[in-house]
């Protein structure tokens, strides 16, 4: 499935998301999934996935998913209950939707899985910086305090 052209900007740019292995699997307007294996470098002293890691995953699928209309947007705050633990070897996917978009804010949940187990339950508030969508040549997004969405 094509991409939209500022989330394909954004992933071409994302070498953190890279780096960790997070493909974006499907996306389109307001939603997006991401997926992650979990490597031996991603495992912590409990034998489980670094749960930073798993914020991660689900705030890459955040990013395309609030990216997904054009305008460069950004996460205003995100929390994440962690549910399950993930273990060397499993294959997580990141389910993001969005909830409600207001002005240049949106709200969007984040479901993270293995198979069909919630793993964790993510909330992203995004905000929107720029009107102009993002374009590999171009910077993601001016600078300022806000962290950006992936």
């Amino acid at each position: 499935m094509p991409h939209a052209p500022s989330v394909e900007a954004m992933m071409t740019r994302d070498e953190a998301s890279r780096g960790l292995g997070i493909e974006l699997v499907d996306q389109g307007e307001g939603r997006a999934m991401t997926r992650m294996t979990v490597r031996a470098d991603m495992v912590n002293g409990h034998a489980m996935a670094h749960g930073g890691l798993i914020f991660t995953l689900a705030d890459t699928a955040f990013a395309c998913a609030c990216n997904s209309y054009g305008p460069v947007t950004v996460a205003a705050s995100a929390d994440i209950v962690f549910v399950a633990p993930a273990r060397l070897g499993d294959v997580l996917v990141a389910e993001a939707v969005v909830r409600t978009r207001f002005g240049r804010s949106g709200v969007y949940d984040v479901t993270v899985r293995r198979g069909g187990e919630v793993i964790a339950e993510f909330r992203g508030r995004s905000h929107q910086l720029a009107s102009a969508p993002a374009t590999p040549e171009a910077p993601a997004a001016p600078g300022g305090p806000a962290a950006p969405a992936s």
